[in-house]
């Protein structure tokens, strides 16, 4: 076959969509002369959305993929994933990614108190509010561990997950994203405090009544909520969801369930 009638290697996906590879550098000329065929042989054989995912190395590509009517669908820090439909019907691409998920941790010791923190940045810098740890969720980690990590990080504590005590949702937060934010109770392993000098200006244990006691946490009616759940849980008065993993029927990884096992 003639060069300017070579097409990309792609592997097809359930909804009848085609994923590019680029695996190697290639000038202009030859990118357009290969995606402009790409497109005509799958047109023809009926397909519908096609995937570039083009690696940092081949940005200069980005330009001539739009000018042939690709549009961005999401970044990572390595790669631009570039998106075009074939039908001329309106598209069925999913979205990128929609929200962004968040962490707090109820961590309790015997003495009925709560490890709480003061931070050196964001919103409450300067503020005195003391606060549960929170942080975000890394890509591929799961709830229960995020929280695990977070406390270690920021407090130096060991701990292990007990359950899933509440979430909330709110909308046009990062980036334009919505949020998902799990308050989850952890068990700790160890006491001595050692925090992270970085982000976090004070760690300490604080009874749970004075935690909630706080004129921040009083005047908002999410953070007094959760207190309250928190002084709830302190008195066995509150039941939470714990985890388990299950398989379900779209694969054999174990993923964990949540849900209340009265």
């Amino acid at each position: 076959m003639e060069e300017n009638r070579q097409v990309f290697e792609a592997d097809e996906d359930a909804y009848g969509g085609m994923n590019v590879h680029i695996k190697e550098s290639m000038d202009s000329i030859k990118f357009i002369a290969m995606l402009r065929a790409s497109i005509s042989q799958w047109t023809n054989q009926g397909k519908k959305g096609v995937w570039i995912k083009l690696h940092i190395e081949y940005a200069h590509l980005v330009n001539d993929a739009v000018k042939e009517g690709f549009w961005y669908h999401h970044a990572e820090a390595t790669y631009l994933m570039l998106v075009y439909w074939i039908p001329q019907t309106p598209h069925t691409i999913p979205a990128n990614a929609s929200h962004r998920v968040g962490i707090g941790a109820l961590v309790i010791n015997d003495n009925g108190e709560v490890l709480v923190v003061q931070e050196k940045n964001g919103t409450f810098k300067g503020t005195g509010v003391w606060k549960l740890p929170t942080g975000v969720v890394d890509e591929g980690e799961d709830i229960c561990d995020a929280a695990i990590r977070e406390v270690h990080e920021e407090a130096g504590i060991k701990a292990e997950f007990v359950e899933l005590l509440a979430f909330r949702q709110s909308h046009k937060s990062f980036f334009g994203k919505s949020d998902l934010f799990f308050v989850c109770m952890l068990k700790p392993l160890s006491y001595n405090i050692q925090k992270q000098d970085s982000e976090i200006e004070g760690a300490q244990w604080m009874a749970i009544e004075e935690y909630a006691a706080q004129p921040f946490i009083k005047k908002h009616e999410m953070f007094n909520k959760i207190a309250e759940i928190c002084l709830a849980k302190k008195e066995n008065k509150y039941k939470g969801f714990s985890k388990v993993l299950m398989t379900s029927a779209f694969s054999t990884k174990r993923t964990y369930l949540y849900y209340s096992q009265n």
